[in-house]
């Protein structure tokens, strides 16, 4: 039979054993499982994505310039990221539906879809085909409105002609979405747009400014 002395300490001990084995499980419970290595993600545009132009122009009449100014909202596509965050270019493109283009003239919208525009009868869209993105995060960050800026290159075809172009982008990221602004800016000639030329028109200028407002849903692949 144990002295009480001895007999205290063996269930001290055994107490201590218990809350110890107790504690060790809670911990396994509370702890987060560690992150995998990145998967594929594809980016498909959705509702809510706009496509925009801007040229300068100088008006008849008129003693300061005007920016001239058309939009649409006819965009569909997808962007696919591969597993080490190089994007897979033959699955990715984003097109703009050209004859849809909209400004605050009805009679700038006609000239442009006609054959001394961009001829949108011959050349109804603008494809960009995106080969590498520098400088964007990976893997996307899934967090709560986390912000990022990258470049985005790719192949882009507009009037018949195709020709590398940068975007800079600035896009928002959380666990199921991806919002992006990407602008890029050129002259007429990198794609062999004819200038518009209207008598009520005095000058244009050299370069055409592009703005795309995108929405994406993500989904690991």
């Amino acid at each position: 039979m144990l002295c009480p002395r001895l007999r205290s300490s063996s269930v001290a001990l055994a107490a201590f054993l218990l809350l110890t084995d107790v504690t060790s499980a809670q911990r396994g419970r509370g702890a987060a499982p560690p992150e995998g290595p990145p998967t594929a993600i594809r980016l498909d545009v959705t509702e809510g994505s706009k496509a925009g132009y801007r040229v300068r122009e100088q008006l008849a009449g008129i003693n300061f310039p005007n920016d001239a100014v058309g939009s649409t909202t006819d965009i569909k596509g997808a962007l696919v990221l591969n597993a080490d965050g190089t994007i897979d270019s033959a699955q990715s493109k984003i097109t703009v539906d050209l004859r849809t283009l909209k400004s605050d003239q009805d009679m700038r919208d006609g000239y442009l879809r006609g054959d001394r525009g961009l001829n949108t009868a011959k050349f109804p869209t603008a494809e960009f085909v995106p080969k590498r993105a520098g400088g964007m995060p990976w893997p996307l960050p899934a967090g709560q409105q986390a912000q990022a800026g990258f470049q985005l290159v790719g192949d882009m075809t507009v009037y018949g002609t195709t020709s590398e172009t940068t975007w800079n982008v600035v896009a928002t990221f959380n666990a199921k979405q991806v919002a992006a602004r990407a602008t890029t800016e050129f002259p007429f000639t990198k794609f062999k747009i004819p200038k518009p030329q209207l008598a009520r028109i005095v000058s244009v200028d050299d370069t055409i400014h592009l703005e795309l407002e995108l929405r994406f849903t993500r989904q690991p692949l």
